[in-house]
């Protein structure tokens, strides 16, 4: 990976393929609508990114594979991005439901916790909870 593949947002290092990666979820169902666009947008910018390059990412995101990270704390920032995404439309899908259980599996969560970890996001992000505020109950829970 090169340098230009991460962007700095308030001192924190996210990679290009974390965005990649959420217009696939965004993508899942075949389409990606209002909404879902609109969120697109938003943690594009967060990124770093322009609305430009986020269409272009956007249009050109078949052309790229996803690279898993690395710590714990960006698989869930990863995750909760997803889940975020998931929830953008207010309706959760089988194949979206599918989809995110294949990429904690990916990541390296531990099987045995997936439907756990997955009803926290979307409940806290469904509450309005922080990544971090989620983190640390499922850290208390699982580790």
């Amino acid at each position: 990976m090169s340098f230009s593949d991460f962007i700095t947002n308030h001192g924190k290092k996210v990679s290009r393929n974390a965005f990649i990666h959420l217009v696939q979820v965004a993508r899942v169902d075949g389409k990606i609508n209002k909404d879902e666009l609109e969120l697109l947008h938003k943690e594009g910018k967060k990124f770093g990114l322009t609305d430009p390059e986020i269409d272009r990412i956007i249009l050109s995101e078949k052309e790229h594979h996803y690279h898993p990270p690395y710590s714990l704390e960006d698989k869930f920032e990863h995750l909760y991005n997803i889940a975020e995404m998931i929830l953008a439309d207010e309706v959760v899908t089988e194949k979206e439901k599918k989809m995110i259980r294949r990429f904690a599996i990916e990541v390296g969560f531990r099987y045995d916790s997936i439907e756990d970890l997955l009803i926290m996001l979307f409940e806290g992000i469904e509450r309005g909870d922080d990544e971090g505020k989620i983190l640390k109950a499922y850290r208390k829970k699982h580790l």
